[in-house]
C-alpha cells in the first residue's frame, strides 16, 4: 500500500466536495460577486474596465451587468459625454453581502479540508517510512501544507515550483529546476499547486513515477479534474 492509498478514495462529507469544487454556480456568484465590488467601489466604470476587473470577455461582462440590472441589484443612469453610471441599489446591496457571506464560509470550509487532507496524506506517508516530502507547487494550498506537517512526523524539504523567482517559503527552500531537486533527499511528491496542476502532475509522473506522486482528493475535484482524469 502507497502512501496515496489511504487519502485518494475516502469518502467526503457533501459540504466539503461542495467547497472543494468550484461548480458553474459557484462561478456565477463569484462573478457577480465581483461585478457588484467593482460597481460599488467606481459607479462610472467602464464596461471594458469591469471586464477586466472580473477577468472576462466584455461580452461576458455585459451578460451579466444585463442580469443584475434584470434582478434589480444595479441602476444605470446617463453621464455626460455618453457615459453611463452605475449604482447598487438596497437589494444589490443585500445581495452583495449574501454573496460575500456565502464566500468566506465556502473558503473556510475549503482551509479545514485542506488542512485535513493534508495532515492524513502526512500521516499516511510517515507510517510507511516516507517521512521526507517535497511539496510541489506555491499557492494557499502549501502554506496550508507546511503548518500541517509541523503538526506530523513528516517533514518538507523543499518546495518545487518551475520556474520560480523565490528562494524560500515560510523557511522552506524553493528549487524551481528539476536539477535542483535532483540533490535533495526525499520520499515522496505532495501536490500543492492550483495552478497548471495537470500539467505539473504530469511533468513529475514522467520524471518520477506514478507511485511517487501524491494527489490529495480536493485537487482532484477542482477545475481541472477533467485535465487529470485524461491525462491518467
Amino acid at each position: 500500500m502507497n502512501a496515496l492509498s489511504n487519502t485518494r478514495h475516502a469518502e467526503q462529507p457533501d459540504s466539503m466536495k461542495r467547497a472543494s469544487g468550484q461548480s458553474v454556480n459557484d462561478k456565477q456568484s463569484q462573478l457577480t460577486l465581483e461585478l457588484l465590488q467593482a460597481i460599488e467601489q467606481k459607479d462610472d466604470i467602464s464596461q471594458r474596465h469591469l471586464a477586466q476587473e472580473m477577468g472576462v470577455a466584455l461580452g461576458l461582462a455585459n451578460s451579466y451587468l444585463k442580469r443584475c440590472v434584470k434582478k434589480g441589484w444595479i441602476k444605470i443612469t446617463t453621464a455626460p459625454a455618453n457615459r453611463y453610471l452605475y449604482y447598487l441599489t438596497p437589494n444589490g446591496f443585500s445581495e452583495k453581502a449574501r454573496l460575500t457571506a456565502e464566500f468566506f464560509s465556502t473558503s473556510l470550509a475549503l482551509f479545514r479540508q485542506a488542512g485535513d487532507e493534508y495532515s492524513a496524506v502526512f500521516e499516511s506517508c510517515a507510517e510507511n517510512g516516507k517521512a521526507s516530502i517535497l511539496l510541489a507547487g506555491l499557492s494557499d494550498l502549501t502554506e496550508i501544507a507546511l503548518m500541517r506537517s509541523l503538526q506530523s512526523d513528516a517533514r518538507v524539504v523543499g518546495v518545487y515550483q518551475p520556474a520560480s523567482e523565490r528562494d524560500e517559503f515560510f523557511g522552506v527552500p524553493v528549487y524551481s529546476k528539476p536539477v535542483e531537486c535532483a540533490a535533495l533527499k526525499f520520499d515522496v511528491i505532495v501536490i500543492s499547486a492550483m495552478e497548471q496542476t495537470g500539467e505539473l502532475i504530469t511533468e513529475l509522473r514522467q520524471r518520477y513515477g506514478e507511485e511517487l506522486v501524491v494527489v490529495p482528493d480536493m485537487l482532484l475535484t477542482m477545475n481541472y479534474r477533467n485535465r487529470l482524469d485524461h491525462d491518467t
